[in-house]
């Protein structure tokens, strides 16, 4: 067994790849950025070794400082992990010649399946399906529409170098493909410094499937069965379960078999993955699945197949890099249960998923399932590096009990002030199509209204208002008033108690409520309206997790953590029934009304206090007073007008202006 391991990677899959390797005792060195010097995964580490500035292609990326802290810390072996160098042959090579042992694949094997049209013509001549399409050497824009022409439209253009969905084109029809294709040879060109293309038979209810392989220097390889990971997000990944659901044993046993034939025609070592598309418009089918590339290294949802196997991948590339077989032979291998991962990204969906960046002053995922993560409370998200922060993974004997995990896991994230997509993965897993299993890779995109709908939930906002009402009550105590509701709320107008009005800004938006509070044989009961709308209220049964904040900073702002998502509240300086007046004298309707009485004029003089007009809204009237002592400038209604929230029904202007 291979010593000490040197980890040529970062965040959570450099901390997963240490818990494997000192379990079997092995010691571990980090290499780190200036920005990362104080990551979990240096902190995690038994040494640590500084190689460069922050930007990945000053110090992750750079071959020669990898090779240099190894030398320097006496590492046996380089463990890429995945992303920035791990399917580099020219740097596995590099590795090699330093004497050094490469955990990863052979660096030909990298290269065999490097070239996405090179690959599909190896695959062809191993017997694996490949999907309907074009990999000529004649790059021709007239040979390529004509290839395109007999294929038949849908048809995709693809950079054989290509990867993350970069170089990339559908065409739909004859008359846009070369306009596609001029695009995506620029972009590949661009991205990858080579502009040649393959075409494919466009799937037009494709699902991903890949297969879980592993191959060890004595000859031996075997899968460990599939992963879908049809839930993508344009082109990525963004949920991930194993098995697929649908696939029935023949179907598996072809498509796995196939997966096998793929590793052996380039002599595989260690983990890989091979990927497929499925035509799923009549389910999965073994005449409908087709290759489509090769990983050559560690996949980042590789957690879902170890928690069906009971299997240890880490733990399997480390014993085949010290030239042992494989742990396990194939008849040894069998699934159990479902699993499902969601990768938590720093990022904010309600941005149009823009990366988020900052400090975690708050970051607590729960305790439930299995939490894969390369940071902690206090540590920073860079914006130097891929913004996902953690991996969520749920198992369970079935796969609606590991969707229910998942979501109960979802659901525990708490994260601030650096935003999260856990509020949309949560929408994502309660997606009806979802649950039913009816998946393809557009049903995020097309479901993107309803997944990416950020409106605040009433029960957010009834939470905020009880939050408001318990700070009143707390300032009431304090000065030995009447703590219960009626000494908040006994303001008295016409014989009808007043409502209070509240207002609150939470994550950035004005809102208002009006309270009222009415005793009732259990004690009080609340009727609330927030922004016009009417709601029953009872504080107790709010079941809304809070942030540090609201234990430290009852009068400040504080944070309400809800369905994945993040709410900060602040509240307003004002308290109770005082009047609904602003800065520039306006007097704002708090929610739709009727006005049931004007009691000035326009130029009329008035007083601090003074009702200029009634507004009946929840069955109750609430007078409108005068903020200071001043003149009606604007009056914009009249007795039985019917207002909407937020409407400026008169503006006083203060005495001498």
């Amino acid at each position: 067994m291979i010593a000490s391991l040197l980890i040529a990677n970062r965040g959570e899959i450099a901390c997963r790849i240490i818990r494997s390797a000192r379990k079997l005792g092995v010691r571990t060195v980090a290499v780190y950025s200036d920005a990362d010097a104080k990551a979990l995964h240096v902190r995690m580490a038994d040494e640590a070794v500084h190689i460069g500035p922050s930007p990945a292609r000053e110090s992750y990326l750079v071959g020669e400082r990898i090779i240099a802290a190894a030398k320097q810390t006496g590492a046996e072996a380089i463990h890429p992990g995945y992303g920035f160098l791990s399917e580099n042959a020219d740097f596995a090579q590099v590795v090699l010649d330093a004497g050094l042992v490469w955990v990863g694949p052979k660096p030909d094997s990298i290269r065999a399946m490097g070239l996405k049209d090179a690959a599909k013509t190896l695959m062809a001549e191993a017997g694996v399906p490949v999907t309907p399409g074009y990999l000529g050497e004649d790059q021709s824009p007239e040979r390529l529409k004509a290839e395109a022409d007999a294929i038949g439209y849908p048809v995709l253009i693809k950079a054989v170098a290509g990867g993350g969905g970069k170089g990339m084109r559908r065409v739909d029809e004859a008359a846009a493909f070369l306009d596609a294709l001029d695009s995506c040879k620029r972009e590949a060109s661009s991205s990858f410094g080579n502009d040649i293309v393959l075409l494919e038979k466009y799937i037009l209810s494709p699902r991903h499937i890949e297969v879980q392989v592993f191959g060890d220097s004595h000859g031996n390889v075997v899968h460990l069965f599939e992963r879908d990971c049809s839930l993508q997000r344009r082109h990525q990944k963004v949920i991930e379960e194993a098995p697929a659901p649908g696939m029935d044993q023949a179907t598996r046993d072809a498509v796995c078999a196939a997966a096998v034939r793929a590793a052996e025609a380039v002599n595989y070592e260690g983990a890989g993955t091979i990927e497929f598309i499925a035509d799923a418009s009549e389910g999965l089918r073994a005449d409908r699945i087709w290759f489509m590339e090769m990983n050559t290294r560690l996949q980042v949802e590789h957690p879902v197949t170890e928690e069906i196997t009971g299997q240890d991948l880490v733990e399997w590339q480390l014993w085949v890099a010290s030239g042992e077989p494989l742990p396990k032979r194939q008849d040894e291998l069998s699934i159990t249960g479902h699993a499902i991962e969601a990768r938590l990204y720093a990022e904010d969906p309600a941005k149009g998923f823009l990366p988020s960046v900052g400090r975690l002053e708050h970051f607590n995922l729960g305790d439930d399932g299995r939490i894969e993560t390369g940071v902690e409370e206090g540590d920073a998200i860079s914006p130097f590096y891929d913004p996902m922060i953690a991996k969520l993974v749920a198992r369970a004997e079935d796969r609606q009990s590991a969707i229910g995990g998942l979501e109960e896991m979802l659901a525990q994230v708490e994260v601030w002030p650096v935003r999260t997509n856990a509020g949309f993965l949560s929408k994502v897993v309660i997606h009806e199509n979802f649950k039913q299993a009816r998946l393809d890779t557009g049903l995020i995109a097309r479901s993107a209204e309803e997944l990416t709908d950020y409106s605040i939930p009433d029960a957010v906002l009834l939470s905020a208002i009880s939050w408001r009402l318990e700070e009143f009550m707390a300032a009431e105590a304090k000065r030995d008033a009447a703590v219960s509701p009626s000494g908040l709320f006994g303001f008295r107008l016409n014989g009808t108690r007043a409502p209070a009005r509240l207002g609150f800004t939470l994550n950035g938006e004005q809102h208002f409520a009006l309270v009222q509070a009415d005793q009732v044989a259990e004690g009080w009961q609340w009727d609330v309206a927030i922004d016009g709308r009417t709601e029953f209220l009872n504080i107790e049964a709010l079941p809304t997790t809070y942030g540090p904040e609201a234990e430290t900073q009852p009068q400040g702002p504080i944070l309400m953590f809800s369905g994945g998502h993040a709410y900060q509240v602040s509240f307003e300086a004002n308290r109770g029934n005082v009047g609904h007046g602003i800065a520039d004298g306006a007097l704002i309707a708090p929610m739709p009304g009727k006005v049931t009485s004007v009691d000035v004029s326009g130029g009329e003089q008035v007083t601090k206090g003074q009702r200029l007009l009634t507004l009946e809204a929840m069955k109750m009237e609430h007078a409108m007073v005068a903020p200071f002592d001043g003149v009606v400038a604007e009056l914009n209604v009249e007795a039985g007008a019917q207002v909407q929230v937020e409407a400026v029904l008169a503006r006083v202007e203060a005495s001498g202006e």
